[in-house]
């Protein structure tokens, strides 16, 4: 952890929390002198926040819907959970397509680069028609809820069968649910209720209806407004589950649904705008919760940045708090009351939209094209924005695509990652007039329906530090194991293992258990899929047992299978989508395969070694004790009692060590050198040495003796059977876009069909700061006609986020 923090420093971020307090105005709440009480939550607020920095993860996604056998291709941007800035921190992003049951059907890891990500996933004929959920997170994320973790819902169209076809049959399954505001009813105190009512696919629905009480009195009616959300009024005289609401649904039948329990005693809470720059906070309680005199207080934060702390005494059962709008950070504000223990009695949030955000601006050179046509592409932004990264795509608008877009980096950074369940047309809520009365109502309807923590109080106020089981990976990609006993299964401590891939790049990997028996081993480009060998000296103890785990998180966010379906008038449309994908992959396999070279380090772990033979240029020996004898004089071969030893002289001391030596085959260490002696030394390319001591990790060794055979493929050698050989997938490599270019006449007649309904993708894209504040692209159409979405996102050094469409169409060559 200290490493973390230091890393933080190093980089400009502040993990200490700035503590603003303002005296509020109005009632008692307006009381300058802080409690013990109120210091102490402020104090384990900012402690919580240095150790449990959120990162977040946004992924730009070409499209929603996919058809089997096309590439969806994303852009990842890695925040700051408190300020929205770029966060340099992670090196690694796990990318996941889950299914319906949360199972996934696509993996990948994913380098990082100054806080920036790009890749492809091959969607393969064998996944079937389905809703699908993409979802990203980082190693240090995996120490949350999988809730933080980044979620888009993708459609994938399996074309190969009738299945997606199928018209889904309705359910019958209705969502209803009810939100007392600050969390509970109490029995005599008037509560504002939140309702949300949606379908089994998560879409709002229209709705009204009324609240019976025991006696089937209606004692509250309500309607849905925008998004199926709503609110009324309530009174409870009866505890326990006594109220029922009836909900009416057009051409449906009708819901009978009981509310949350009322409780004898307990708190409520009730925000009101009062004024254009002012909020209300009322708090009533019950006699036996909080009497007369009874002190409480009131935290609010964004981000876990406190701007509002007071503190107020309950009179006639009610306290007031007033807080000054100007005075709350951007995005969702979390006001929450505590009493004199420090126990969370409310809790409501506050949406206030941030007035800064990246512009963009994106026009075409023609309103209208044909088909394989130049389209020429304007991209702008302010100066003011500084440096902007960005990401662009370019695809068709068919009938196939959904009726919900998903959210932009906009309206993810600053509203829909700090909320609970999937929220219905999120950048409604920033691009509407904010000073509509229904926008307002729309919002505050979804912090009431939405109401979420990213952390739990009981974790803040506890005095002990956080243990968390997943370090982030600041240098490459952690693979973790752990060494454990072969009989007892026990945890082995203080073992040394070793991880290597079988390559001529010699790169080897190591690490000492814990006591619990875990190991990690900070790998650095390990690309693509590799045959690992993990093991520990088996010639010291061949009692242990390694085990490799899967680095991919194990939990997951609650969710709602929802079925595919599309009426049989879309099959025109279907088949329109697989014939391009298939006409696709005939006539241009070899360039969509195409993927971006990658700088690697070819020297050795060890860097440049003290001898380095390449043993063509010697007279070959057919046995390898006259190869280390006659030209390998840094290395001395000792035989003792049938059994071979390579002793190293030490250069910088002028002695030869006692210690064996690291002896390496491909990367691949060897600890019974009678097996090396025994290989056919033809196989051999090149043999290096290292004659001094060389520290790698928290191992020392006693100098290094490498072979590298000519395929870097260990050229048959049996490995010691308790190693252990697996496959492991590490970061993917970059596939380069491709898109066909028609510049002539000649190219324009080709009779390779073009059907791509993807026309552009392009995510590395930068504006501002040391770039020009605009830039000029160009792409072409394809021979589909119809009308395309250009899509651009990005996010700014400072923390401006935005995004910016426009629709063009395409239509037939004259």
């Amino acid at each position: 952890m200290q490493h973390f923090l230091t890393y933080g420093r190093q980089h400009g971020y502040s993990w200490a929390l700035a503590l603003l307090l303002w005296g509020l105005l109005g009632q008692p709440a307006a009381v300058a002198q802080q409690t013990d009480s109120l210091s102490s939550i402020n104090r384990q607020l900012s402690q919580y926040r240095q150790q449990a920095l959120q990162e977040k993860l946004y992924l730009h996604l070409d499209r929603s819907l996919y058809v089997s056998g096309e590439l969806l291709w994303f852009k990842i941007y890695a925040l700051d959970g408190a300020t929205n800035r770029p966060l340099p921190l992670s090196k690694i992003a796990y990318v996941e397509v889950l299914d319906a049951q949360q199972k996934p059907v696509l993996q990948t890891k994913v380098s990082l680069r100054n806080a920036t990500g790009q890749g492809s996933l091959a969607l393969p004929s064998s996944v079937a028609s389905g809703n699908y959920t993409v979802r990203a997170y980082t190693s240090w994320m995996k120490n949350f809820s999988p809730d933080f973790y980044f979620t888009s819902p993708v459609t994938i169209l399996n074309t190969f069968t009738t299945a997606g076809l199928r018209t889904s049959k309705d359910s019958a399954r209705y969502d209803v649910q009810f939100f007392p505001e600050g969390g509970n009813l109490v029995k005599g105190l008037s509560s504002t209720v939140a309702f949300k009512i949606t379908d089994s696919a998560g879409r709002s629905l229209e709705a009204q209806g009324v609240v019976l009480d025991p006696q089937n009195k209606v004692v509250a009616r309500f309607k849905t407004l925008r998004f199926g959300m709503g609110r009324f009024t309530l009174l409870p005289q009866q505890i326990g589950a006594a109220y029922t609401a009836v909900v009416s649904l057009p051409g449906k039948p009708t819901l009978s649904r009981r509310l949350p329990a009322v409780f004898e005693q307990g708190y409520v809470m009730q925000l009101q705008e009062t004024a254009a720059d002012q909020l209300q906070l009322t708090v009533q309680s019950t006699a036996a919760a909080g009497g007369s005199g009874t002190t409480i207080y009131l935290l609010g934060h964004a981000r876990q940045q406190v701007a509002v702390s007071a503190r107020a005494v309950v009179q006639d059962g009610k306290a007031v708090f007033i807080v000054r709008k100007p005075e709350l950070a951007a995005g969702i504000t979390h006001f929450t009351i505590f009493n004199e223990r420090k126990q969370p009695l409310c809790e409501r949030l506050y949406f206030k939209r941030p007035t800064e955000q990246l512009r963009l601006q994106v026009a075409t050179d023609k309103p209208a094209y044909g088909t394989r046509e130049k389209v020429g592409l304007r991209l702008a932004t302010e100066a003011a924005a500084g440096s902007a990264n960005l990401s662009l795509a370019v695809y068709r608008l068919d009938s196939l695509a959904g009726p919900t877009a998903p959210a932009s980096l906009l309206s993810y950074a600053w509203l829909t990652s700090d909320l609970r369940g999937t929220v219905e047309n999120p950048d409604y809520y920033f691009t509407a007039p904010d000073t509509s009365r229904d926008v307002r109502q729309a919002t505050d309807n979804l912090m009431l329906t939405h109401g979420w923590t990213r952390f739990r109080w009981t974790e803040v106020l506890t005095n002990q530090p956080r243990q968390f089981e997943f370090l982030p990976e600041l240098n490459g990609h952690l693979v973790r194991g752990v060494v454990t006993n072969r009989l007892t299964r026990a945890p082995a401590k203080d073992v040394a293992a070793y991880l290597a891939s079988p390559s001529r790049r010699i790169q080897l990997y190591n690490s000492v258990s814990k006591a619990d028996g875990t190991i990690q081993f900070e790998t650095k480009d390990l690309l693509g899929l590799k045959e690992i060998v993990v093991q520990t000296n088996a010639q010291q103890d061949s009692s242990h047992r390694i085990e490799i785990f899967d680095p991919f998180s194990l939990k997951y966010a609650e969710s709602r299978p929802v079925p595919v379906g599309l009426p049989a008038r879309l099959a025109e449309a279907v088949r329109q989508r697989h014939v391009g994908v298939q006409a696709q992959n005939t006539f241009f396999r070899k360039n969509l395969a195409t993927y971006a070279p990658v700088a690697t380090d070819s020297v050795p772990f060890y860097g440049a070694p003290s001898e380095k033979f390449r043993l063509d240029d010697y007279t070959r020996f057919r046995v390898m004790e006259e190869v280390m004898r006659e030209y390998v004089p840094g290395v001395q071969v000792r035989l003792r009692k049938g059994k071979f030893y390579f002793q190293v002289h030490d250069d910088p001391h002028g002695v030869i060590f006692d210690e064996d030596p690291l002896v390496l085959l491909d990367g691949v260490p060897v600890f019974n050198t009678n097996k090396i002696m025994q290989m056919d030394p033809l196989r051999i390319q090149k043999l290096e040495v290292v004659r001094s001591r060389y520290l790698q990790g928290n191992l020392l060794y006693h100098g290094v003796v490498s072979y590298t055979t000519y395929k870097g493929d260990l050229a048959g050698f049996v490995l010691d059977p308790h190693a252990l050989v697996q496959e492991y997938e590490g970061v993917q490599q970059q596939r380069e876009f491709y898109a066909p270019q028609y510049e002539t006449a000649q190219d324009k007649q080709s009779r390779l069909p073009d059907y791509r309904s993807l026309l552009y993708w392009n995510p590395q894209l930068a504006l501002g700061g040391k770039e020009a504040l605009e830039k000029q692209l160009s792409f072409f159409t394809s021979d589909q006609v119809g009308r395309y979405l250009i899509m651009v996102q990005g996010l700014s050094a400072t923390g401006l986020a935005g995004s910016s469409s426009l629709v063009v169409e395409v239509k037939p060559a004259l």
